[in-house]
């Protein structure tokens, strides 16, 4: 499970809270703990089912504590704000790398959606 695009490095940013994935093949992605936050893999954000997503808001300032292997497929993060849950496996890292702008964007569009503003 999500051993395919294992990084071979991972360095925590902690003044630019970005998490940065360094791949073999010469890849990288630079993700902000914001969009890490709300992309969470945990239930607690995307529910136990499909449409059961739960919008995080007011997570602008968020920063990683601390990272956690997970076995060799993945790694646990642990937010600023306590949440802990969410365990990123390698794919699942990755996918948020390959497609982060389009799913910043449409994070933007929900909270827009929703009547919140962002208060960077």
């Amino acid at each position: 499970m999500g051993a395919r695009h294992r990084p071979t490095d991972i360095r925590l940013h902690r003044q630019s809270r970005e998490l940065e994935l360094v791949y073999g093949d010469g890849q990288h992605h630079r993700l902000g703990c914001e969009f890490l936050r709300v992309h969470s893999p945990s239930a607690e954000v995307r529910g136990h089912a499909p449409g059961q997503e739960v919008l995080q808001v007011g997570k602008e300032g968020v920063n990683i504590t601390a990272i956690e292997p997970v076995g060799h497929y993945g790694i646990r993060l642990v937010f600023s704000d306590g949440h802990d849950t969410g365990i990123y496996d390698w794919d699942y890292l990755h996918h948020l790398g390959a497609h982060r702008d389009r799913l910043w964007h449409e994070y933007l569009e929900r909270l827009e959606a929703a009547g919140h503003r962002r208060g960077d």
